[in-house]
């Protein structure tokens, strides 16, 4: 019987810690740390689902490794209007030694060149939302490495753009327009709560993607985002945190 036992629990621990496996990731676990108080604000100010918002920010940005979101603060890859500062076009090298661009010349410099190989980036269209005396130049690519809460401001700039500029019913997109008719009519309806229930999250994902003249036409898209905010347990993270006054920690080391 204890045989019996303990095989139980040792396969139910399994299956808890797979779950959530994302969340054994440093990297996941640290961009979520940062983010997620940014996409309460903007989830309870514009009625926007919180963990479908950190799905797509963590897909677009590669949970803030890619080098436009390194560089711009900008976590959703939202293009640029005829008023935003674009991101120019970059040269910049790869680092064999730890697979990434490197924007900071400081840490470029430790580097042997032969582990360096410079790639132009295209003019990435992309809205730069670094302070306006760089913004849109190629100047202090890294200047929100060393500036955290400038960055985090950036980062709710970004959401907020989301949440104001694209997700609106008078925006020029069909599928923005709907997706902001529909989450109003599920709040009229079921109230605020439903915004951090699964089902609305998923739908909500499914509405703006995966079809042309969406925030992504590729297919794969929802698919990938709600891969991320299943496996990185976001719905049961903003459940956690905002309807039970939980911390971060606390929440993202909760056992399912």
């Amino acid at each position: 019987m204890k045989k019996v036992v303990l095989l139980v629990s040792i396969s139910m621990s399994m299956f808890a810690s797979d779950k959530f496996s994302y969340r054994k990731y440093l990297h996941v676990k640290n961009f979520y740390q940062e983010l997620t108080p940014q996409a309460f604000k903007i989830a309870t100010k514009y009625h926007l689902p919180p963990a479908a918002v950190l799905a797509i920010s963590g897909l677009e940005s590669g949970y803030g490794s890619g080098y436009v979101s390194r560089i711009t603060g900008n976590v959703m890859s939202l293009g640029a209007f005829a008023s935003d500062h674009e991101l120019p076009p970059l040269f910049l090298p790869w680092c064999d030694t730890h697979s990434k661009m490197l924007i900071d010349p400081r840490e470029i410099k430790k580097h042997p060149k032969k582990n360096l190989h410079y790639k132009k980036r295209d003019k990435s269209l992309k809205r730069d939302y670094r302070p306006a005396f760089i913004a849109g130049t190629c100047d202090n690519l890294e200047y929100f490495k060393y500036h955290p809460k400038e960055k985090a401001n950036a980062e709710y700039r970004c959401l907020e753009d989301f949440a104001t500029r694209w997700i609106t019913k008078s925006s020029n997109k069909k599928v923005f327009a709907n997706a902001r008719v529909w989450l109003d009519q599920q709040i009229e309806k079921n109230g605020e709560k439903t915004l951090f229930e699964e089902s609305t999250n998923e739908e909500f994902i499914k509405m703006i993607g995966g079809r042309p003249e969406s925030f992504n036409y590729r297919k794969e898209w929802p698919k990938k985002a709600l891969q991320i905010m299943k496996k990185a347990g976001l719905v049961e993270l903003c459940q956690e945190m905002y309807l039970k006054k939980k911390s971060f920690i606390q929440s993202w080391n909760q056992k399912k």
